[in-house]
């Protein structure tokens, strides 16, 4: 019997129902009637897909990659030719940035969604969707979108009708006739970009009320305390689950419950809403996994995972791992990795997406207490993180731009693609030969981390190929004021034909992660279950980490110093590593019998016990 009939299933989702609405006991009878349906809906191949592994993301095998449609192949019957390249490089998990039908103008993306249940018209129609999914169910690929859960576009038809008067869609929305109650918001609330957008709050003169409008004031906050709001979306989730996605991404869940007095983030209402709509999940499309967008302190992060018995996000961005991977990079000091690592394993079923860099800024949110017990002021490495990777000093080999800069407290955030940062661009600036290799060795080491780490690699489109910074969205009204879009540029097709030449840049980077995703795929013990053990050594530029049991280990080993280290093999010894081992990439062997071994500048090992 499916879940969405059975007694025990429905009755515990009553039961947390009614403490998030206590008293809404019609509105439940009103969402299980839509779960029903929505169940009714679904697919017969979907609800067989249902019947896998419901943790199938946890499988080694699952490589992502994320794009945009439109910047990657035009549209979706474009990208439905490129499927083949997907295979090529071994990817098994595609998530496509925003391609619900957004607002006109400007829609930060794609990100104010104007109609929930259509495709942007620039990509296509809902039957080329459906004729995709398809398409990558058919080529083993899990298909992943983006839900916006928080906001709507101000053209959406729940806004149009609340400034149309009708007082049931402005109570779908956070709207106030006067600014007493957005005053005491604001008094704790911070701002999300207050140089596009101060403020927390958008008057509309025509209706006389001021909208909660977290981003931008054509994106207007959902009032999640409204239960009639919570069925709107739990019907919009389960529609977008019944075209054939197998993820669906949940974003910017930390802003979704509001309450006056606090800061209007991480909430406990937010957690208990994730956990709505995980029981709701499971009882209606088990074989969709939930991804949270959480970009907070690593510690607010894990918590979306829930805990066992109360579920949450099935999987979560490692935000924090992509921080610590670049401030190593620039310290030569891998201790807040270790730190970090050891400190935030998932659960038994939760899996972190791991990446080093997507379509958004990286902002540097840190372990402030780790970097304060090394003797540091965490605002001033902060500051330093920022200039090494925004304002191309001289002793940096980064290449990247400033972006949400505070002029009061000197914050701001990072643009740029993997390759600029990692200082493939100064290189063919300086035409240094020995900057260009390094810079080479950094990209492969920061794809590889992302591979070898617990969880899902998730590949940014164009990393593969070393795509560098790209300025011509400065000559784009619709893009200019957004530096975000210098690592968003059109996929160069002509430039990926270089792939298949291992003399070029676009080849060595191509054939290193093809390589690393097919030893990935081969190895078991890369499935999500299996613990990553963190080792301590004195040298601060090492990061080393092993899976599994004695006798049958992987060792990793990076170094992120410009210069050759060399290893006493003791404290390995003490870990039970005794004879050779062989490096899974390059067939080097490493003999722990002997005194010491060599790491070379940013170099690093995957040794096979």
């Amino acid at each position: 019997m499916a879940r969405v009939y059975d007694h025990d299933s429905i009755e515990g989702l009553r039961g947390e129902y009614l403490k998030l609405y206590p008293g809404a006991h019609d509105h439940f009878e009103t969402l299980m009637e839509h779960l029903v349906q929505a169940y009714e809906n679904r697919p017969e191949n979907l609800k067989a897909l249902d019947l896998r592994d419901s943790d199938w993301y946890l499988d080694e095998k699952k490589v992502g990659m994320m794009l945009y449609i439109r910047l990657f192949s035009g549209d979706i019957r474009g990208l439905i030719q490129k499927v083949g390249y997907f295979k090529e490089l071994g990817i098994t998990y595609l998530h496509l940035m925003p391609l619900l039908k957004p607002r006109e103008g400007d829609s930060d993306g794609g990100y104010a969604v104007e109609d929930y249940r259509d495709i942007d018209p620039e990509l296509g129609t809902l039957e080329d969707f459906k004729l995709l999914a398809g398409v990558l169910r058919d080529a083993g690929i899990d298909l992943c979108i983006d839900f916006v859960l928080n906001h709507t576009a101000d053209t959406h038809e729940w806004a149009l009708r609340a400034l149309e008067g009708e007082p049931t869609y402005q109570d779908y929305y956070m709207m106030y006739p006067d600014r007493r109650i957005p005053d005491v918001f604001d008094a704790h609330v911070p701002q999300v970009l207050p140089d596009r957008y101060p403020g927390n709050f958008t008057y509309k003169e025509a209706i006389n009320r001021w909208v909660y409008t977290s981003f931008a004031d054509f994106q207007w906050d959902l009032n999640f305390r409204n239960p009639r709001v919570f069925t709107e979306i739990i019907d919009i989730f389960l529609y977008l689950a019944n075209l054939g996605v197998t993820m669906i991404r949940l974003d910017a869940i930390v802003f979704i419950w509001k309450e006056e007095g606090t800061n209007c983030r991480n909430l406990p209402q937010a957690h208990d809403l994730m956990h709505l709509v995980h029981l709701i999940k499971e009882m209606v499309a088990p074989g969709v996994a939930i991804l949270g967008e959480a970009i907070v302190q690593a510690e607010e992060i894990f918590k979306y995972f829930g805990e066992e018995g109360r579920e949450e996000c099935g999987l979560l961005y490692n935000a924090n791992y992509m921080v610590n991977i670049f401030n190593a990079m620039a310290t030569a000091d891998a201790r807040l990795l270790r730190i970090d690592n050891r400190r935030f394993a998932p659960p038994k079923r939760g899996a972190f997406m791991n990446y080093v860099r997507c379509h958004d800024d990286i902002g540097w949110g840190f372990n402030e207490s780790a970097i304060a017990s090394f003797g540091l002021s965490p605002y001033d490495h902060k500051m330093f993180l920022i200039d090494f990777y925004s304002r191309n000093r001289e002793d940096s080999f980064a290449r990247g731009g400033v972006y949400q800069f505070n002029p009061v407290d000197k914050d701001a955030r990072t643009n740029g693609t993997l390759a600029s940062l990692m200082g493939l661009q100064k290189a063919r600036e300086t035409q240094d030969p020995r900057a260009h290799f390094m810079a080479l060795q950094r990209i492969k080491m920061a794809l590889s981390l992302i591979v070898a780490n617990r969880g899902i690699p998730l590949f940014y489109s164009g990393d593969e190929i070393a795509t560098l910074n790209d300025d011509a969205y400065l000559e784009d009204p619709h893009k200019a004021l957004d530096s975000r879009w210098m690592h968003r540029p059109f996929f160069d097709w002509e430039r990926s034909l270089k792939r298949h030449d291992l003399t070029t840049d676009e080849g060595m980077i191509f054939h290193f992660v093809r390589k690393i995703i097919a030893l990935r795929k081969e190895e078991p013990l890369f499935r999500g279950t299996v613990a990553d053990r963190i080792i301590e050594l004195e040298n601060r530029s090492v990061y080393a980490f092993a899976k599994g049991e004695e006798g049958g280990r992987i060792l990793f080993l990076y170094n992120f110093s410009g210069d050759e280290i060399v290893l006493e093999t003791e404290p390995f010894n003490a870990l039970g590593f005794s004879a050779e081992s062989r490096d899974m990439i390059t067939e080097e062997v490493v003999n722990f019998q002997e005194e010491f071994f060599r790491i070379p500048s940013y170099g690093f090992f995957w040794l096979r016990e």
